[in-house]
């Protein structure tokens, strides 16, 4: 079918917007990349555009991974992601099955309580009385206990296990299974994309979580790579790589830049794997059906 002359001026006023919006997107982590790997000297005297690099060297590289804060603070902050985002998915499908059973006796309640948690909050300083009460105060379980549900997260996977066929789980409990047999053998295997999406979302969350560790922790030995980022970026020179750091002003802002890609990278490469589920599991989880 032959196309009018206003089609394809609409199709390529579309294709002209899109290709903005891509480069307007991209363009932020490509200038990154190239000043990680520009001349440092040149980059100091670079302020325009930065298409491709200025020079070319991984000086900067090498002092980010020969430094082992960044190795401390990757492994701290697998830690919160991993064991955080389990904890993270398990309370929330364990809150998510019972809202979404229709015989709970105080369902609606619960509910409205939940949602308007959502909107109203205690604030900075009542939830930091609150860990320090607690005793959670330079522990890990400070940047896990507390963010156990995200309510926001919790109402998707509620409104997912109530698309389930409930014959299904009648059936499951004529045969004799309990409601910890029906969610984790019956439920949430059928539920992958909606586990996809929100293990997505969490780890997300706790890799990128930088107000939790800056209050709650006090020993180094914890902080995650968000705060040793802050504390490179903080900084105009390479004292915060540690003692033997002399390369001097011009390769601390290369090192600031590499910090910033080796920070960003995992979640990166982690994304396209589970980028099938995401679209899926979010108009799961969030049309009622």
């Amino acid at each position: 079918m032959k196309r009018s002359i206003a089609e394809r001026i609409f199709d390529g006023a579309n294709y002209l917007m899109l290709a903005i919006v891509i480069l307007i997107s991209v363009y932020p982590m490509l200038y990154i990349f190239n000043a990680s790997v520009s001349d440092p000297n040149s980059l100091l005297q670079n302020r325009s555009f930065m298409l491709w690099p200025d020079g070319f060297t991984f000086a900067a590289y090498e002092h980010v991974l020969q430094d082992s804060k960044i190795y401390r603070g990757y492994m701290n902050t697998l830690f919160y992601v991993i064991v955080g985002t389990s904890f993270n998915l398990l309370m929330t499908s364990l809150a998510a099955y019972a809202l979404s059973r229709p015989d709970l006796m105080i369902r609606k309640a619960l509910m409205k309580i939940v949602v308007f948690t959502m909107f109203f909050s205690g604030g900075m300083i009542p939830t930091f009385l609150l860990i320090q009460n607690l005793g959670l105060i330079n522990s890990r379980l400070a940047l896990i206990l507390p963010v156990a549900i995200n309510t926001f997260y919790l109402i998707i996977m509620k409104t997912n296990f109530e698309s389930v066929p409930k014959e299904l789980i009648e059936s499951a409990k004529l045969d004799g299974a309990n409601d910890f047999t029906i969610l984790f053998r019956i439920i949430l295997p059928i539920s992958k994309p909606i586990l996809a999406v929100l293990t997505l979302y969490y780890a997300v969350d706790h890799w990128n979580d930088y107000m939790g560790p800056l209050l709650y922790l006090r020993n180094a030995e914890l902080y995650p790579i968000q705060i040793i980022l802050r504390d490179i970026l903080l900084s105009n020179s390479t004292e915060a790589m540690g003692p033997g750091a002399d390369t001097g002003y011009a390769l601390g802002e290369n090192i600031k830049y590499a910090t910033i890609i080796i920070s960003t990278l995992p979640i990166v490469m982690v994304y396209p794997f589970i980028q099938k589920y995401f679209v899926q599991g979010a108009l799961l989880g969030a049309v009622k059906q």
